[in-house]
């Protein structure tokens, strides 16, 4: 059943901080904050509690290493060395916790056919997404770089300490998980460090862990696609991730038209799925930043396939039909009529 979204939004932060897809705290007499640049973002990591400082710099220090093994712009992390590799039929030791990290990838493009494809860097490279010098590639270019998009050539061992790319110029591109993972791992080096009640922003990713200080749930804002000086709507949390994929997010145009950065594996130019944006929230971080790039890619209908054979995420859906669909384990104040969305509640 579809009804207008009411002329309502709460945020109710009783410290407020705006960042770029949330409003998170600043901190207060008890705790800790860093912002930094990694992974090719701007990162926020707020801790409010007693052993704010010391969970902060632990989970600096846990993102920052996970940067030298995943940037693939970086030439002397695994990543690069894997890519330089391809096709020399060596295969390159790994940590094994990369190895998992990799095969994750792989069952989510098992899972989502044609959706979701960790190779695709070849192809992000012809559009000039990597370097930042963004403009359509010539067909030619492009069918030879989508040639080499192929999960099944990316060989992991089954004890996940080695991988190996099977054709020379593979590569891959972990800019679709590496942010979840960070959060992940930076939520765990947190919770070593004795924090309990903390809000992490990895360019948009936001993972919080527990309740704020006076108890109360998170509120995380999500951006409209169509004005993101506005708000969609706010969502409740309590050790969980939200993150959103959107054209919205990186995009140039050319003769008139506009190209954004989400590429369809399967055609080489940008996901036309009938998406503005997918939202997920779930426990698990990097199934949330997974999710969040396949299910824009996939559309509507088979992300909503996809939720129900699932019990460990939720979802919502801004489609370019004006039509927003939210999964029924999400109970959402919406602001606004005047934005012209409609809402529909999608059941199992």
């Amino acid at each position: 059943m579809k009804r207008l979204f009411p002329l309502f939004l709460a945020l109710s932060l009783s410290l407020s901080l705006s960042l770029s897809a949330c409003g998170a705290p600043t901190v207060g007499d008890v705790g800790a904050s860093e912002q930094f640049f990694a992974m090719d973002t701007i990162m926020t990591v707020n801790v409010l509690d007693e052993n704010g400082e010391a969970a902060v710099q632990a989970a600096r220090a846990e993102i920052d290493r996970l940067e030298q093994m995943l940037s693939r712009t970086r030439e002397d992390s695994v990543i690069a060395l894997l890519n330089t590799h391809a096709g020399d039929g060596s295969a390159l030791a790994v940590e094994p916790e990369l190895g998992a990290l990799l095969r994750f990838a792989q069952s989510v493009s098992q899972d989502l056919p044609g959706c979701f494809d960790i190779t695709i860097a070849p192809v992000m490279d012809a559009w000039g997404f990597t370097r930042e010098e963004r403009h359509v590639p010539d067909p030619d270019t492009l069918a030879d770089t989508l040639a080499l998009v192929d999960w099944r050539a990316l060989t992991v061992a089954e004890d996940d300490a080695s991988a190996r790319l099977e054709e020379p110029g593979m590569a891959v591109d972990l800019g679709a998980v590496a942010k979840g993972f960070a959060a992940q791992r930076a939520a765990d080096a947190i919770r070593a460090a004795g924090g309990t009640s903390a809000l992490l922003d990895l360019g948009g990713n936001i993972t919080v862990l527990g309740s704020k200080p006076d108890g109360a749930d998170w509120r995380v804002a999500v951006k409209d696609p169509q004005d993101t000086e506005r708000q969609l709507g706010v969502v409740s949390l309590r050790d969980k991730t939200l993150s959103t994929s959107g054209g919205y997010e990186r995009y140039f145009e050319a003769n008139g038209i506009t190209y954004h950065h989400i590429l369809d594996p399967e055609t080489g130019y940008p996901a036309d799925s009938g998406l503005l944006s997918v939202t997920v929230v779930s426990s698990d971080p990097l199934l949330a930043d997974a999710l969040s790039t396949a299910l824009f890619v996939a559309g509507r209908q088979a992300a909503l396939d996809y939720w129900r054979s699932r019990d460990d995420f939720e979802l919502i859906l801004c489609g370019s039909d004006g039509v927003v669909t939210v999964t029924e384990g999400l109970t959402f104040a919406f602001r606004g009529e005047e934005h012209g969305y409609t809402c529909e509640t999608a059941r199992r």
